[in-house]
């Protein structure tokens, strides 16, 4: 069998990488991870259902398996009474999560499948840390970045992707971190910001450039905003890092939720967040209109994260089958924009079974009395703010009232 092809031979081929999906929403809703502090300790607790996870963002058409290790800096698995995740630690988790993946990509290749010869990447993950929301400093910021990826380095993954920091800055040092400690590995940096720029007000436009010229290969956007949403910012991205002369490859894993009404912080202001997101949830079509443009815009990484489930991935690697010469195993029981329904009995829903159709679908929610969009809260704290303050112990009463406070007077 031909060696494995890396990330970035791909990309700079003008080949489609299809990333994986959200984790933690997605294993929340089957009972595998906890809302709150969203941390990865079910690597350890439930490996089968996160291997399950694995498959079936795999058999949607994804090429990478991304290590579930998101959220698993020490500081945050010790955070605020996390008894779950703290006793098992960061190597354990991390180890076990590049074991689990690895092990799913393994299967892929054995199969003989269509990307024989090209092989599923395994992506080691870090994200944003509360020892940057607590002031803690560089040093002390990269020392929990470096405990993560020398797990990453020791199980050989195929490329790092520093995801999720709403922090220019933090962003320029975990970007730093990961090349020094990467054996020479690729570095991907997607922020989840959105129009109004970083928690500090940096641009999208000024953020790419400094994620460019602090090393990273690729640049990009994940979480807090939907595809629509996502878009726009990737065109400021790429109009700076053209107009900087910044050759470095775009990628893009938005929420699979729709957010025209979200501001500075995305999807967390909502007031559905977490638990009542289901009437934003994007339609396979929705994906199939966001796979083209993000492709059209040049961007060649484009998966998804909280909310993507594997038919949206499936969605993705449809739309952009012809480009990447082959269909997933997932459609082999899913014919193109509706086609089976030919086969339905009821006559209006063979009516059904065409492109145009369900292009032009416009969803309704059954919700009669709800509105369109919400009204975010807009609290405007960040990094120092006496409220996001981290500690280990649990949120007591007091603290709660003193949130209960806050959210009283903006009512």
């Amino acid at each position: 069998m031909p060696a494995k092809r890396g990330l970035l031979e791909r990309l700079n081929n003008n080949e489609v990488v299809i990333g994986d999906g959200g984790f933690v929403f997605a294993l929340e809703k089957r009972g595998y991870v906890k809302a709150g502090p969203w941390t990865p300790e079910a690597v350890v607790e439930h490996p089968e259902g996160v291997k399950q996870l694995h498959r079936e963002f795999l058999r949607a058409g994804s090429d990478v398996m991304q290590t579930f290790t998101f959220y698993a800096s020490e500081d945050k698995l010790d955070n605020r009474g996390n008894e779950c995740a703290s006793k098992h630690g960061v190597s354990s988790i991390n180890d076990t999560a590049c074991a689990l993946a690895r092990e799913v990509a393994n299967e892929k290749s054995a199969q003989g499948s269509a990307l024989e010869g090209q092989g599923v990447l395994v992506c080691g993950g870090i994200s944003q840390t509360p020892a940057y929301l607590d002031n803690k400093g560089k040093a002390a910021v990269q020392a929990e970045f470096k405990k993560q990826v020398d797990e990453f380095v020791k199980n050989k993954v195929d490329f790092l992707l520093a995801e999720y920091f709403e922090h220019i800055e933090e962003m320029e040092w975990a970007i730093e971190a990961l090349k020094k400690e990467s054996s020479g590995m690729p570095v991907c940096a997607s922020m989840c910001i959105g129009p109004e720029g970083d928690v500090h007000g940096v641009s999208v436009a000024d953020c790419a450039v400094r994620m460019a010229k602090a090393g990273a290969d690729v640049v990009g956007m994940n979480c807090h905003f939907g595809p629509y949403v996502a878009l726009e910012c990737m065109k400021l991205m790429k109009a700076a890092l053209v107009a900087e002369g910044l050759p470095v490859q775009m990628m893009i894993q938005p929420l699979a939720f729709l957010t025209p009404d979200a501001t500075k912080q995305g999807f967390i202001d909502l007031p559905e967040f977490p638990f009542a997101l289901e009437p934003r949830i994007c339609t396979r079509w929705d994906m199939h209109s966001f796979a083209r443009q993000a492709y059209d815009m040049g961007i060649r990484f484009i998966g998804g994260c909280c909310g993507f489930e594997p038919y949206h991935i499936r969605a993705l690697s449809e739309e952009l089958n012809k480009e990447r010469g082959f269909l997933p195993d997932g459609s082999a029981k899913h014919d193109l924009w509706g086609k089976g329904l030919e086969a339905h009995t009821k006559p209006w829903v063979r009516a059904r079974a065409q492109q145009k159709y369900w292009e032009k679908i416009r969803p309704a929610s059954g919700r009669p009395c709800c509105p369109a969009m919400s009204t975010p809260d807009e609290w405007g704290m960040t990094a120092g703010d006496d409220l996001l303050k981290q500690h280990t112990e649990k949120t007591d009463e007091k603290e709660m009232q003193a949130v209960l406070a806050v959210q009283a007077a903006q009512s």
